[in-house]
């Protein structure tokens, strides 16, 4: 394996300049304006984390240090372990996160049940700003959604001190969206979640672009999806096989059968319905290529400068790479 270059090392963050960091326009930017939603994060569910920190160390990601997850699971309530804890990838638009179960809850226990289903991506979120009007379109559509749940976990600054990230999550019972947990996500503290010194990756991921779901009906699927989330998801046209998109005010989710699946990602789905993957955004490609080359991970150049890396099972599924001018 070869040594991967120095160019492509993180660009250094002087850590006493960002030490408190104000809410900055980066910052504001994660959160969609009152009324709207964007693609705010995928989740892979993986049962070892420190093979998973390991994996994507190698492919080139700055990882968040590991932050084990409270809630309250009623308004006013105790706060108490969720069972589960995180790495992140953050990205200057949107972020990925690794969750594992941790101790014995049901929320680290739904985790187990969707790891013993396939390691990979179970979970979509959708930036919000406004949790109350998710939970209200959720209910008028009949989708019966779970009381909003306030989320928060600690996070340490550049300077070693400590500051609680806190979160608005509004979802469905399991099950609801057979496709995952796809959920409705309000932040309330950005500046602690996407410190600068997290956002330099050495292989230049920039940005969450696209996810990409897998499913038996995309008609079924678009018309589920459009309820939801508010959001039409419209056919792609001239798309092999059936495929919708779901453009948000940041990010596009892709609804598709095996046959468009293929066409696009030269993958078949192991089984449905499938997260397969998504598309980031990169600030040099040829800068990823190296790094991914020097990890070892198998690399798929598909057509219009799109690279496909097949990621290890540590973590499953997909990335496709792309140049950030392409929009």
């Amino acid at each position: 394996m070869s040594e991967i270059p120095s160019v492509v090392s993180p660009i250094p963050v002087d850590p006493v300049a960002h030490a408190q960091l104000p809410v900055t326009a980066l910052h504001e930017a994660q959160r969609p304006a009152t009324g709207r939603l964007n693609l705010d994060h995928v989740a892979h569910f993986v049962a070892d984390r420190e093979a998973a920190a390991a994996a994507l160390e190698r492919l080139g990601f700055t990882l968040t240090p590991f932050s084990e997850q409270s809630h309250r699971t009623e308004v006013g309530g105790p706060l108490v372990p969720a069972g589960s804890g995180n790495r992140c990838a953050m990205l200057r638009e949107g972020y990925l996160e690794f969750l594992s179960p941790i101790a014995e809850t049901p929320i680290a226990e739904q985790l187990r049940a969707s790891i013993r289903r396939y390691t990979g991506v179970h979970l979509i979120a959708y930036g919000s700003a406004d949790a109350d009007a998710d939970h209200a379109r959720l209910e008028r559509h009949g989708f019966d959604p779970l009381p909003p749940v306030a989320l928060q976990r600690q996070a340490r600054t550049a300077t070693d001190s400590t500051t609680t990230v806190r979160f608005t999550v509004t979802r469905t019972a399991p099950g609801t969206m057979p496709e995952g947990r796809i959920q409705f996500c309000c932040h309330h503290t950005p500046e602690g979640v996407w410190q600068l010194r997290w956002l330099e990756h050495a292989n230049r991921a920039a940005a969450l672009r696209r996810v990409f779901v897998a499913v038996d009906d995309p008609v079924e699927a678009a018309g589920r999806y459009g309820r939801y989330s508010g959001i039409a998801a419209e056919a792609v046209a001239g798309a092999a096989g059936c495929e919708f998109a779901q453009s948000t005010s940041r990010g596009t989710l892709h609804l598709m059968d095996g046959v468009a699946l293929r066409a696009r990602l030269g993958i078949d789905a192991p089984t449905l319905p499938w997260i397969a993957g998504y598309e980031l955004a990169s600030d040099d490609l040829s800068i990823t290529r190296a790094v991914l080359d020097a990890s070892g991970t198998s690399v798929h150049a598909l057509d219009d400068a799109r690279l496909r890396v097949d990621l290890p099972p540590e973590l499953g599924g997909v990335i496709v790479f792309v140049p950030l001018s392409s929009g």
